[in-house]
Parts: C-alpha cells; sequence; structure tokens
C-alpha cells in the first residue's frame, strides 16, 4: 500500500474515533458490549481496507429479516461476506467458535439476497470469511483472518 494511501486511512480511523468519543461525551452511549462490537466492526473496516479490500457494505440487512451482515467487501472478482468477533481478552473460547451454525444459516440467507440484488448477469464468486478481533486494553489490536470459513452450502462445511 502507497504511503499516501496508508496516511488517509490512519487519519480516517482517528476521526471515527474521535467522533465516536464525542458521542460518548454527550451521552449517546450504547451498552458496553455493543460498544464494543462496533469498535470491532470498525477495526475490521480499516484492516480490509489496508489490505486492499474495496468495502461496499456495513452492517447490511435487507430491513425484511433480522440480522444483518457485518461487512461486504470485493477481493478483485470475489465478493466476500465477512462476521466480525469482537473481544476485549483472550478467553478460553476464541471469538470465532462465537460464529455457530444458527449464525452461519442467517449470514448464507442475507448474502443470497445481497447477491439477487446485485445488476449482473451471473453470480460472482463467493466467500465467507469470519475475523476475530482483539481489542486488549493496553497492547495493539489484533486480528485473526478466517478466509473463506464456511461455504455457501452447509454441507460442503462438514
Amino acid at each position: 500500500m502507497n504511503l499516501l494511501r496508508q496516511i488517509k486511512l490512519d487519519a480516517q480511523e482517528r476521526a471515527l474515533a474521535a467522533l465516536d468519543w464525542v458521542a460518548a461525551r454527550r451521552g449517546m452511549q450504547l451498552p458496553p458490549h455493543l460498544v464494543t462490537g462496533l469498535q470491532g466492526e470498525d477495526a475490521a473496516f480499516f484492516y480490509l481496507r489496508r489490505k486492499g479490500y474495496t468495502v461496499v457494505a456495513r452492517r447490511w440487512s435487507p430491513g425484511t429479516e433480522p440480522g444483518d451482515i457485518d461487512l461486504i467487501a470485493w477481493q478483485g472478482d470475489l465478493l466476500c461476506f465477512i462476521e466480525v468477533k469482537t473481544r476485549t481478552a483472550h478467553d478460553l473460547t476464541p471469538a470465532e467458535a462465537a460464529v455457530d451454525d444458527h449464525k452461519r444459516r442467517m449470514i448464507r440467507k442475507l448474502a443470497r439476497q445481497y447477491v439477487r440484488h446485485l445488476s449482473m448477469e451471473s453470480w460472482p464468486a463467493l466467500r465467507f470469511d469470519v475475523i476475530s478481533v482483539y481489542l486488549v486494553p493496553g497492547r495493539d489490536k489484533e486480528f485473526t483472518h478466517f478466509e473463506g470459513a464456511f461455504s455457501l452450502h452447509e454441507f460442503e462445511d462438514r
């Protein structure tokens, strides 16, 4: 990544953090677990941008179904649906373990709806990723990116 692009992404990330700080000071406070989740999604967004992904949607929901997809991004010709799991400590259970069968089914269903709304003649190649983000106080952010963590068809995961 070139230096100018890196500086721009760093500035955007700091600006977003500053806006979050202002919102918290003005009493626009969410429950701590939701704040942590949103911070993780923001961190994952910038992590993907730095890796060259083109993020096209954040917290996408069709509005007719429960749930959302944390991030949708293109990596070249590959459309990636990304679930972000954030933790503030390294517990016994890793963050990515929270993406269970129910969550995977919901993400698949929403991904199908998203792709149907694209104006393309045929479906692009799809990938389902999980990013674990650790925001441990006093330490640098840690990312573990599981590319192809599960597939569009459940029977292929077993």
